[in-house]
């Protein structure tokens, strides 16, 4: 294992990414986003990210090749994150992986993409050992997960309806800010105040941002009924402070129940300066140290898929066939 070289694959939303890891070193890691193409539009439209993503994916996968100094022939694996995601967007991947596992007669490694955003800690954080809780912050699934092993996952608390990435954009576009939300949000809420009491929120209870996201909408209506504006700066820091904090008592409930105290984020909303320094405060206020990828690792991209197969790879895990399909939805499945 100190030598292999895995090719990772990435297409599950609006960034298409290749990376190529060598043993325990990430040798590249290329990222081609489709955010200004989905600006315009307000959000992510999956029949244009699929789009892209076929023509983007060779290029992208010669460009990771190309800086990592790497041939084709050289690779030892594949790995491609084949859900959760977008169907269309993850089918590209799937089969650009599945042509290149055959043409080069290397195994497959089918990578779960929640997984994968927890493995990113291990390239930033090489000192990173289980067992550790996974603060779970994303556009597409939010909670808390227990990690006993490199291969051994346990969903300690979710989401009921919304992930929070998710209530940020839908959010953000009914206050009339570009996509993606989240940095908008997260920039405005600086120049804010929390002042603006949305939900009552109860602590100990089922992370839900549905009903969150819902208060935000109608405040902004009954103003708007009213003949008022709103301060956008105000509602950007309230609803960003109430969101964020419904999932740090998630995670520091799981430190005292637990009584691990290693604790690391993962996802794109791991980004969020809030969430980073709310987090980092209150976990080391109870003897916890606090873990955060860097930005690069904390959106979508292919180094966490190659590092997540690598672990599978040294405890056995089985590759995954030529009849991999893409899946929608996913569980952390360790």
């Amino acid at each position: 294992m100190k030598d292999t070289i895995i090719l990772g694959i990435e297409t599950s939303c609006d960034e298409t990414s290749a990376a190529v890891l060598k043993g325990g070193d990430l040798l590249s890691n290329v990222i081609s986003s489709q955010i200004d193409i989905h600006r315009r539009f307000g959000g992510v439209v999956p029949e244009i990210a699929s789009r892209n993503h076929l023509t983007a994916i060779l290029p992208v996968i010669d460009e990771a090749l190309d800086k990592a100094g790497v041939q084709k022939t050289d690779i030892d694996a594949i790995a491609v994150t084949y859900g959760a995601g977008l169907v269309g967007a993850l089918l590209v991947g799937v089969s650009a992986a599945k042509a290149l596992s055959y043409a080069l007669n290397v195994p497959l490694y089918a990578v779960n993409h929640i997984e994968a955003h927890i493995a990113a800690n291990y390239i930033s954080s090489p000192e990173l050992k289980p067992p550790f809780l996974a603060v779970v912050a994303s556009g597409g699934h939010t909670g808390v997960c227990r990690v006993d092993g490199l291969n051994k996952f346990t969903m300690l608390s979710s989401t009921t309806d919304d992930a929070i990435g998710e209530a940020f954009d839908k959010v953000a576009r009914a206050i009339g800010l570009p996509y993606p939300g989240g940095p908008e949000i997260d920039k405005l809420a600086k120049q804010g105040e929390a002042n603006i009491k949305f939900v009552e929120r109860k602590r100990n209870k089922e992370l839900s941002y549905s009903g969150l996201k819902t208060a935000v909408i109608n405040y902004l209506h009954t103003l708007s009924q009213r003949g008022q504006s709103p301060v956008i700066a105000d509602v950007c820091a309230s609803f960003q402070q109430t969101a964020v904090d419904m999932l740090v008592d998630a995670a520091l409930s799981a430190v005292k129940k637990s009584g691990i105290r290693t604790v690391v984020a993962a996802g794109g909303v791991s980004a969020n300066s809030y969430l980073r320094s709310k987090l980092k405060a209150e976990g080391e206020a109870l003897g916890a140290t606090v873990l955060f990828p860097p930005m690069s690792l904390c959106t979508d991209n292919a180094a966490m898929v190659a590092i997540r197969a690598r672990h599978m790879m040294e405890e056995g895990v089985p590759s995954a066939g030529l009849d991999l399909n893409a899946k929608s939805y996913l569980k952390i499945e360790g």
